[in-house]
């Protein structure tokens, strides 16, 4: 485990086999790992990253998830989207795109790596806000969602607004809080959103010192009563940025949520 956990941010992964685009934007893109091995067509894994959705950080932190889950077996798309600080990026272009490369992402990594890919949709994992996104993606669109494994979500964005996470990348993603844009937080809070009916599991560290813990238990326990199917696993003693490194101890239940959600898929 490393001494920093934020050094896998910045860690060297191989390249991607390919990247694909499905829009114009320069930031409409995936880019794609083919699985280890030989063997059918498998449903697409979409990695969606996090960042608090600001535009210094993109795809490539999740390099090292991306090919380890590729290493096992997955063929792995990483969603690239517009975020704030550039044109295009927060309201509603952000969630706009995530809804666009999760419907199309199938199709075109069927085509880009021959044999590898179904066209069933696919199993989103998401990490920290890139777990909202999955999880409104999720909400708002079901049928281009064949599960979702969200890492340390930011699952209530009006309590993150109040709790200031990332000092204000709430309000930055939606121009204002609650009281402000009321619509933009029904829209697409995935707290407001319950129930969903995408298989979706939630894990979440109880030393996370980026978003807490107890908005993934208060989230889980509202859909869960709302009649979601969802679980949630806590991992005691892991932080923020365990979840998406195949080096730290969290690692092997990530990989077992995941194959749930591929044996329920």
């Amino acid at each position: 485990m490393p001494a920093d956990p934020r050094e896998v941010l910045t860690r060297p992964a191989p390249e991607p086999d390919r990247t694909v685009a499905y829009g114009d934007h320069p930031d409409q893109v995936a880019d794609l790992r083919q699985p280890a091995g030989t063997g059918r067509a498998r449903p697409l894994v979409v990695v969606v990253h996090g960042g608090f959705w600001r535009a210094e950080y993109d795809r490539r932190h999740t390099g090292p998830l991306a090919a380890a889950l590729a290493a096992v077996g997955h063929p792995v798309a990483q969603l690239e989207y517009r975020r704030t600080g550039e044109p295009g990026g927060g309201w509603p272009g952000t969630m706009t795109d995530v809804l666009t490369g999760v419907a199309a992402l199938p199709a075109l990594a069927a085509e880009a790596l021959p044999g590898r890919v179904s066209r069933a949709a696919p199993i989103l994992i998401g990490h920290s806000a890139g777990g909202h996104l999955a999880l409104y993606a999720a909400a708002t669109a079901p049928a281009t969602v064949g599960g979702v494994l969200a890492l340390a979500p930011v699952a209530d964005l009006a309590e993150a607004y109040r709790q200031d996470l990332d000092s204000g990348a709430v309000a930055a993603l939606l121009g204002g809080g609650p009281a402000q844009v009321p619509d933009r937080y029904a829209a697409t809070d995935p707290r407001s959103l319950v129930p969903t009916r995408t298989r979706t599991v939630v894990m979440h560290g109880s030393a996370d010192q980026q978003v807490p813990v107890t908005m993934s238990r208060a989230f889980v326990a509202a859909a869960r009563a709302a009649g979601s199917d969802i679980s949630l696993v806590e991992l005691p003693g892991c932080e923020h940025f365990g979840l998406i490194d195949p080096e730290s101890p969290a690692w092997p239940r990530v990989l077992v949520m995941l194959r749930s959600l591929h044996d329920d898929h």
